[in-house]
């Protein structure tokens, strides 16, 4: 059975295009735990959030999770920003941390064309104080839960894949 590939970070750091990339470089496929949930729930992230609340949210998770688990093979998986507190995390494959400085993430995100759009997308973004809290809350716990870390920052998408190959052999 082939491993699955899953990617965690800070929300924005690139998981999904880097997801993308990988996925088409290896000959898998790509998934998002954002999309799977988005579909089960038959709503938005953010409808959930602001309808469910965040403790709702997670939930959704843990369930995707479990499907992930059980019925996804040879895949690279994104995931959302908190995905990493799954407990089956390990057992759905070889988990991969992208880091990148928030302030980097914050200012690509605020600098890219559809810019209103990506933050919007991202509830716990809106207030930037808040999510520089929470990048650094999460920072040592992200490095916990990876089998590697790949640095992210002033890096291209091709570059990122090619150093996720050479870390994965």
């Amino acid at each position: 059975m082939q491993k699955n590939i899953i990617l965690i970070g800070f929300m924005g750091v690139g998981k999904g295009r880097t997801a993308r990339e990988l996925a088409a470089r290896t000959g898998r496929f790509a998934v998002d735990t954002d999309d799977l949930i988005e579909s089960m729930a038959k709503m938005k992230i953010r409808t959930i959030f602001a309808d469910h609340g965040e403790p709702y949210f997670r939930q959704l998770e843990y369930t995707t999770a479990q499907w992930l688990e059980y019925h996804v093979t040879g895949t690279v998986v994104s995931t959302g920003g908190g995905f990493f507190k799954v407990k089956n995390l390990h057992r759905l494959g070889r988990v991969i941390y992208l880091h990148s400085p928030v302030e980097s993430i914050l200012d690509a995100m605020k600098a890219h064309p559809n810019a209103k759009k990506k933050i919007k997308k991202r509830p716990l973004l809106k207030n930037m104080k808040a999510a520089r809290k929470l990048f650094n809350e999460r920072l040592p716990l992200y490095r916990q839960a990876a089998d590697i870390e790949i640095v992210v920052e002033n890096k291209n998408i091709s570059e990122i894949v090619s150093e996720i190959i050479i870390a994965l052999r």
